[in-house]
């Protein structure tokens, strides 16, 4: 079994807080070096509180949903000898109500644009079928139903 993880990263910079004027840009780390920008979306918290040029938590699950699906994509086609010279994706979350006042991802929307070349190209079925299971085997889309736990602990400054 393996392990996932990133650091998340915030200071409230002697900000005031209990007003909500408080900025919620943040850091991802990630343990391979990458440092990713994060804030709320401008959709959730108005500017400029929010950092419309950083990387909000609904961004990321979209672009989870599509990277995995890509990957898992392109290594169903190589398998199969279909040769991918690129691969777009304009995927799309869709944010609605849940019931009792919650708001949720209630639906994810993939867009690949595939190119291939090669004498050995898909036919529709075939290319149908890259994404059908692709998309049973990604593990993101596959984990959207987990539970999530939190194991926090909080200290006095």
């Amino acid at each position: 079994m393996a392990n996932y993880g990133c650091t998340i990263e915030w200071s409230r910079e002697g900000a005031a807080f209990t007003d909500l004027q408080y900025k919620r840009a943040h850091q991802w780390r990630f343990d391979g070096g990458a440092v990713v920008p994060g804030s709320s979306s401008p959709h959730s918290v108005r500017l400029p509180f929010s950092d419309p040029a950083a990387v909000d938590p609904e961004e990321a699950l979209v672009a989870s949903v599509a990277s995995c699906h890509m990957l898992w994509f392109l290594s169903l086609a190589a398998e199969q000898g279909f040769v991918v010279d690129s691969y777009t994706d304009s995927a799309e979350a869709h944010m609605g109500p849940v019931g009792f006042g919650r708001q949720a991802i209630t639906d994810i929307v993939l867009r690949p644009q595939v190119s291939f070349s090669g004498p050995h190209l898909p036919d529709q079925a075939a290319y149908d079928a890259l994404h059908h299971v692709a998309h049973e085997r990604c593990y993101i889309a596959n984990s959207l139903r987990s539970a999530v736990r939190v194991e926090g602990s909080w200290r006095a400054a």
